[in-house]
């Protein structure tokens, strides 16, 4: 199994949202970066990702998702009225790809970057490296549990 970080601005799409949706799962859509997308296409059935809030207030780590289906083409990509449409994909070339994830848990609290960011042993996280945007990144299995255990702290 590996472990990985999807980022998610809360205002467009939430772990909340996620709790809410049918059977807590949910369509990975909307990737447009080649090598976020393809992190995408290396998750496999039964990865666990942390689900981070970006551009939020604070940004952190706010549950777990596993992964429940395995990279597929991202119609989004092909459809003028999305957000995400992309005038080079279509049906036959498809180009961008999502995967379907389910909450696992929500955290009690949320994890904030700024106290990531002040644990040594996060230091290599892709995450925390400047000018890091990627909204789909490894994380290795010690991070995963390091992430955890701090959510797991009462603030």
């Amino acid at each position: 199994m590996q472990h990985w970080l999807i980022k998610s601005e809360p205002d467009v799409f939430s772990i909340r949202d996620l709790a809410k949706s049918p059977r807590k799962t949910t369509h990975w859509e909307g990737v447009r970066n080649y090598q976020a997308r393809n992190f995408l296409r290396a998750m496999k059935q039964g990865d666990r990702a942390l689900f981070y809030h970006s551009n939020a207030d604070p940004p952190g780590v706010a549950g777990v998702v596993e992964v429940v289906r395995e990279a597929y083409p991202d119609p989004t990509a092909w459809d003028k009225k999305s957000d995400y449409h992309d005038p080079k994909a279509s049906p036959e070339n498809p180009v961008w790809s999502m995967v379907d994830v389910k909450l696992m848990q929500v955290f009690h609290r949320e994890v904030p970057l700024d106290e990531l960011r002040g644990v040594k042993a996060l230091a290599g996280m892709e995450l925390l490296r400047r000018g890091s945007r990627l909204s789909v990144t490894p994380v290795t299995a010690a991070e995963f549990r390091m992430i955890e255990h701090l959510a797991a702290q009462r603030s």
